[in-house]
């Protein structure tokens, strides 16, 4: 996932962060970027197997990470 690098870093490996009000741990953190792992039950049972390349999506930081 990308986000408006004004932000800064403010991702932190290991660290949580929710994407469209799921909950995930982030795997990867850079300055504007970061990649979670996400598990085959996570996709089929909520609103990411709709999410592509490019869609918007809702993210809300783990600011005490």
């Amino acid at each position: 996932f990308q986000y408006d690098s004004s932000l800064q870093n403010i991702t932190v490996e290991k660290g949580s962060i929710t994407v469209n009000g799921i909950s995930l741990t982030v795997v990867n953190s850079k300055i504007d970027q970061f990649s979670v792992a996400i598990i085959p039950y996570t996709i089929e049972h909520t609103n990411l197997k709709h999410v592509e390349v490019g869609t918007q999506v809702n993210l809300e930081f783990d600011i005490i990470g």
